[in-house]
């Protein structure tokens, strides 16, 4: 198959761009760097290029079976207004122009890329892709970005929305954040430690989208997330008990909302989301469990 990959050259697009490229795919990968990094897989097609504004990038859809969308800047940081601004541009315009550039004339599939952010902020609630959504930021941003994508199906393409919980992965992803701070004997739950965390192991979430890929008979959203969620501190524990680390010294809330604003509501609060359309359709997760999980991670595999 012909697959493009919007983002394709952060965290997760680089992995499943090897993914696909081994199982025998033709890749392009679009992406706002000027050229391929050193890291970028050989084999892709690539195209430098400013998703969120229509141009000659765009002409590269009309031929592919499969676009996955993965762009849009990073939620990691202080919530300005100019940030959140930058945050909603780079997922709802990049995803317009995706839409708007495919053709009716070519039968496709669109993954888009969503986020369990959806759901907002629900306690203990275990929350599935019928679930509705909040009314934070997160929520709103979301449910609009989904909307967009959903256009493609006037185009005749077949939409999967594919809600990502927090990925756990070498090299990138949230534990590049936590494991400096274990490792300077810092690490600890965030606030209460209370809050729920829906992760999925890189793995599992390369191996779920070619899943989804390859089942014509699956759209709409999909939640994709282990199905074992944890506590804010039960990851503290787990990971500091793989560090060799103590995990018991808590940031306070208050500081968080200091340093982050906004988006402190964002690691204080959490969800706890089920991905009940993977298992009905039979797939298996290989790391449902948090310890298997990240004892792969950090011993490499």
């Amino acid at each position: 198959m012909r697959i493009l990959i919007t983002g394709g050259l952060g965290f997760v697009g680089t992995q499943l761009s090897i993914r696909f490229l081994a199982s025998g795919h033709e890749v392009t990968v679009v992406d706002h760097a000027p050229r391929p990094k050193p890291f970028t897989p050989a084999g892709v097609r690539y195209v430098s290029a400013d998703t969120t504004v229509a141009g000659p990038w765009q002409v590269e859809i009309a031929n592919q079976d499969v676009i996955i969308n993965l762009a849009g800047a990073s939620i990691f940081g202080r919530w300005s207004a100019a940030y959140k601004k930058l945050i909603y541009d780079s997922r709802i315009l990049t995803t317009r122009n995706v839409v708007q550039a495919m053709s009716s004339e070519q039968e496709s599939t669109l993954l888009s890329t969503s986020a369990i952010g959806y759901y907002g902020f629900c306690k203990d609630e275990e929350l599935t892709e019928d679930s509705p959504p909040g009314n934070d930021f997160l929520a709103g941003l979301c449910v609009d970005w989904e909307r967009e994508a959903q256009e493609a199906q006037k185009k005749g393409a077949r939409v999967v929305i594919t809600r990502f919980g927090i990925v756990l992965g070498k090299n990138g992803g949230a534990l590049q954040q936590m494991i400096p701070a274990f490792k300077r004997f810092v690490g600890g739950p965030l606030g209460s430690g209370m809050q729920w965390f829906s992760w999925v192991h890189m793995h599992d979430l390369l191996e779920a989208l070619l899943f989804l890929v390859g089942r014509s008979d699956i759209n709409g959203p999909v939640n994709c997330c282990s199905p074992q969620p944890v506590r804010n501190k039960e990851l503290a524990k787990a990971l500091g008990s793989m560090l060799h680390r103590p995990s018991y010294l808590a940031t306070p809330s208050f500081m968080l909302r200091l340093a982050l604003g906004e988006f402190a509501s964002a690691l204080l609060e959490g969800q706890k989301v089920i991905p009940v359309k993977l298992l009905g359709a039979g797939f298996k997760f290989q790391y449902p469990a948090l310890p298997d999980a990240l004892q792969s991670i950090l011993a490499g595999d």
